[in-house]
Formats: structure tokens, C-alpha cells, sequence
């Protein structure tokens, strides 16, 4: 039963996600766009679990909604220190620098959202992974300490991303 559940929904989660967004798309919801949504929701992961072959058996969702609240906060405060930042420190004084951040990430996914949040973040942005996957280049606005920065990020994120990903 739970192997043939898996035949038909690769992507559980993905599966209702789908739903709720093709709900939420509409102007009204009617129990027609419900049910669409969740044919869709069904079709496309299952039309496109051969293009996912190593995805990651097990995902802590509420890891992954503390996880959010942490990074929506940080976007919020980096915000607010880079316009500081810009309106305040002459160009001459500003401090970029680049930063070599070493993986325990394994999952490709897990390691594309570290490198998303890094960009989402404002002053930050992810340029360059290894080839072998190992480490993350990222390009820092202005910092005083640029090992703070990365073992900020590797706490602060990787930290978290191994839990959800565990």
C-alpha cells in the first residue's frame, strides 16, 4: 500500500503545495479548482519524479517553518543594516570580502537552499560552489570579521538545514 502510494504521489508534499497554490491562483474557490488542483498536484511531480532520482527521504516541515521565521527575521534586520550601511559608510571605507564557507551539507537541495537564503539576505550573495560540492563561495557587502560571518552562517543556517534534512 505504501509503496504504491508512493508510485502515485513521488512528492507528498510538493503534491499539496501545488493544490494550494493553483487554489489560491484562482479569483474564487469552488470545489472544481480544488479538485483540479489536487490532479495537478498529483500529475506533475508524478510526470517528473524520474528528473529527481536522489531526493531526500525525510523532511522535518516543522523544522523547515522555524527555519522560515529565522530567515524572514534576518532578511528583515539585514535590510535595515545594509541601507545603515549605505547611507553612512563611505565607499572607501567599505569592507567587502569574500568568504570561503565549508560544507557539511550533503543533499543538493539542502545545499541550494543554504545558498538561497544567502542570497535572499541582503549583503550577502552566494557566488560559487566546488565542484565537488564541498564549499560555498560567498561575497560579503561590508564586514569587519569575515570568519564571524561565516560561522554565523554556518550556525545560524547549516546548522538548521542539517536538522530539517537529517
Amino acid at each position: 500500500m505504501i509503496r504504491s502510494l508512493r508510485w502515485l504521489m513521488p512528492h507528498p508534499f510538493l503534491t499539496l503545495l501545488l493544490a494550494v497554490v493553483w487554489t489560491l491562483l484562482q479569483n474564487s474557490v469552488s470545489a472544481g479548482m480544488v479538485v483540479f488542483g489536487i490532479i495537478l498536484g498529483i500529475l506533475i511531480p508524478w510526470a517528473t519524479a524520474v528528473w529527481w532520482p536522489d531526493t531526500p527521504r525525510s523532511f522535518h516541515l516543522t523544522k523547515m517553518m522555524r527555519y522560515a521565521v529565522v530567515v524572514i527575521w534576518d532578511i528583515m534586520v539585514a535590510n535595515v543594516q545594509v541601507a545603515w550601511i549605505v547611507l553612512t559608510v563611505p565607499n572607501a571605507k567599505l569592507k567587502p570580502a569574500w568568504i570561503v564557507v565549508p560544507l557539511e551539507l550533503k543533499q543538493p537541495e539542502a545545499i541550494t537552499m543554504l545558498a538561497g537564503t544567502i542570497t535572499l539576505t541582503p549583503g550577502t550573495v552566494s557566488a560559487d560552489l566546488s565542484d565537488a560540492g564541498h564549499s560555498l563561495l560567498v561575497h560579503v557587502l561590508h564586514t569587519d570579521d569575515p570568519d564571524a560571518v561565516r560561522d554565523e552562517i554556518k550556525d545560524r543556517y547549516e546548522r538548521r538545514l542539517k536538522e530539517i534534512f537529517a
